[in-house]
């Protein structure tokens, strides 16, 4: 099942953007979900994860500017990013992890979307 990221775009600093996913309608309840960031030049690392139970994870880089939810239904995932740096310019992934339903990653490789980018200027 493809993921679909949607609200990329440019940001100043200090600023907000709110990322979106969907399954192309399916519902996503038993994976666990996560954002990937991959900035220029650099590894692509998760920054954001939900379990199916509702618990959140972040990265330190992350924390306490992004969050990570679900709407009731588990069909859309979003990311709230505010207080915007510099750094967070990237390209932004949804990811299914592991988990049981037709959405959820297959073995150790995540089921992943194509990105969306992010850019952050001053």
């Amino acid at each position: 099942v493809q993921l679909w990221e949607f609200g990329g775009g440019s940001a100043q600093t200090g600023g907000s953007l709110k990322l979106s996913c969907t399954a192309s309608g399916y519902s996503f309840s038993g994976c666990g979900m996560g954002w990937y960031q991959q900035a220029p030049g650099k590894e692509r690392n998760l920054i954001a994860s939900i379990s199916p139970d509702g618990t959140t994870s972040y990265a330190h880089s992350v924390e306490d500017r992004f969050f990570i939810s679900t709407d009731n239904d588990k069909k859309n995932l979003y990311l709230q990013m505010n207080n915007l740096k510099i750094e967070d310019t990237a390209v932004y992934y949804c990811a299914a992890l592991a988990g049981l339903g037709p959405v959820c990653a297959r073995g150790n490789q995540p089921n992943m979307g194509q990105g969306t980018q992010v850019t952050v200027s001053s």
